[in-house]
Formats: C-alpha cells, sequence, structure tokens
C-alpha cells in the first residue's frame, strides 16, 4: 500500500483537516516507508500529488500546514482536529511508547530534544558574561 493511500484511509477515518505530524503519529506502523523521518515523506507527496494533479487530487489543503481529502474538504470545517496524543493513544500500546514521548513533546511546543535540553538547565556558554 502506497504511502498516499494510508493517508487517504486515515483521513477518511478521521473525517477532520490534519497536519502531516499528526496523519503520520496516527498511522504508525501503516506506513511503508521506513525512513527515519516519515513527516518528510508524507508531507512530499502530498505536495507532489496536489501540485501535479492539481483539482484532480485526492487531497488539498483547507489551512496552511492542514490536509484533508478534497471530498470531505466542502463539508469539514477547518479545525484544530485531534491532538498528536489522542492520535498516538489509537495506536497500539507497543507501538506508541515513543511516539507518546514525542507526542507529548509535541503538545507542549517544544522536540523532545528541546525537552531534555530544558531539563538539563542553562548549558555552561550561557552563564558565562
Amino acid at each position: 500500500m502506497s504511502t498516499l493511500a494510508v493517508v487517504e484511509e486515515i483521513l477518511r477515518e478521521t473525517a477532520v483537516p490534519m497536519t502531516v505530524r499528526e496523519i503520520v503519529v496516527y498511522a504508525g506502523a501503516r506506513l511503508p516507508s521506513k525512513s527515519k523521518t516519515p513527516d518528510t515523506v508524507v508531507a512530499r507527496d502530498l505536495a507532489m500529488d496536489i501540485k501535479r494533479k492539481g483539482e484532480a487530487s485526492l487531497f488539498t489543503r483547507p489551512a496552511p500546514g492542514r490536509y484533508t481529502l478534497r471530498a470531505l474538504a466542502v463539508s469539514a470545517p477547518v479545525t484544530n482536529g485531534p491532538t498528536v496524543a489522542a492520535a498516538a493513544a489509537t495506536v497500539a500500546p507497543a507501538a506508541t511508547a515513543p511516539v507518546a514521548a514525542t507526542a507529548g513533546a509535541l503538545e507542549r511546543g517544544r522536540a523532545p530534544a528541546l525537552a531534555a535540553k530544558r531539563d538539563r538547565g542553562p548549558d555552561s556558554a550561557s552563564q558565562a558574561g
């Protein structure tokens, strides 16, 4: 199954506009790509499909950073959609341990690496002077 087929399936299931990150978390292991950056793969595939096919594409961007199916865009209002944590909760528990940690950091508005740095405190360079 292609990346766009999985994205189409997810957008049909949720019936709300979603960000690429929400799509990736919701998809979990269903995505065919084993890329270390599945967000990039999904974003690229969606953007290229919309650019190449235009109005014939199954997908559309109803708002910056949000994607939905063109058939649903007419009837679906643009909302914040499901949260990353809510999407992670729908995936099998064993598969969500690393995703849940990332989802929590994203919910708080920072990436895991930045959250870890914040938890360590200021670095020595910023203390000087």
